[in-house]
């Protein structure tokens, strides 16, 4: 028994010198590759940037379909590069912050900016005040979103989304353009309130779905694939008026919720201190240790 123990011991000590190589060497050939996919959520989220720099420019121009199309890009761009840094494994607190700065420019700025160029601009210091306390109202929802990720429900976001209510603003005038209207006071008096109450919807608690937890892996119901067919079928015929409806079905999902008795209490206190914690800043608690979530830069 100890001449077989003498000769096993060898044996397993070259096995785990042989098993250590290999590790080490799958390190030096993973990172790299790691570190190049981790590019690629980095990039799309700067194509949805540039999108919204470039829908700034446009309402700015006068160009305000064309920038209601770019903020529907930056739109797209935000949903796939959580979806990139979540099957890459490629998450990082970088990923989050720069995914939360990108979103204030092309769900905060260039819609503000839109909604202000192409409606509320007659209006003066009124309209001035309306699309500023959307930009205050969406860099708020960004903030608060931060802070509460790993203490609600995945499958609710707290208040309306600042990408869907970005695109409810471009689906607006999208449609307005595609049935070639032309009333520049009723336009006028449709668009503050709108945009008050999509500002209003995105500081509330009131409860709307979220598509992060659906894994396309599994199987999924007859009905539900004809329903993503025909959408989509009406998104290539009917672009703009389709994009209009479905912003406006998914605006109006979260009263709908909301009526249906459900509630949002987070657990992660925003505008009070944390007890027993110490403040950087009045009011601005440490930043979160807690993990973080799968993705890029979850759609807030």
């Amino acid at each position: 028994m100890k001449g077989k123990r003498g000769v096993r011991g060898p044996e397993q000590a070259r096995m785990r010198l042989i098993s250590g190589r290999l590790k080490e060497h799958r390190s030096k050939v993973v990172a790299p590759l790691r570190r190049g996919v981790f590019l690629v959520p980095v990039t799309i989220t700067s194509l949805g940037l540039l999108s919204g720099f470039y829908s700034l420019l446009s309402s700015i121009g006068g160009r305000f379909e064309l920038a209601a199309v770019m903020i529907m890009i930056a739109f797209i761009c935000d949903g796939l590069d959580g979806r990139v840094a979540r099957l890459s494994k490629t998450s990082s607190e970088f990923g989050v912050e720069y995914d939360s700065l990108s979103d204030v420019v092309a769900f905060g700025v260039a819609p503000a900016a839109l909604a202000y160029c192409w409606a509320l601009k007659p209006l003066g210091s009124l309209g001035i005040v309306a699309a500023g306390l959307y930009v205050v109202c969406a860099a708020l929802r960004l903030a608060r979103f931060n802070v509460q990720v790993a203490s609600v429900d995945k499958s609710r976001f707290v208040g309306l989304p600042v990408p869907g209510a970005a695109a409810m603003l471009a689906g607006v005038a999208l449609a307005y353009s595609y049935f070639q209207l032309s009333s520049p006071h009723a336009l006028s008096a449709v668009m503050t309130p709108l945009t008050l109450a999509l500002g209003g919807l995105m500081i509330s608690r009131v409860p709307y779905p979220s598509f992060k937890t659906i894994d396309l892996r599994h199987r999924a119901p007859i009905e539900l694939i004809v329903g993503v067919l025909i959408g989509l079928a009406f998104l290539f015929a009917m672009p703009q008026f389709t994009a209009f409806v479905l912003s406006t079905c998914y605006v109006l999902s979260g009263p709908l919720l909301l009526l249906r008795g459900e509630q949002m209490q987070p657990k992660v206190p925003v505008l009070r201190p944390v007890p027993g914690k110490s403040h950087g800043a009045v009011g601005a608690p440490n930043r979160d240790t807690t993990p973080l979530p799968e993705g890029e830069g979850p759609t807030a």
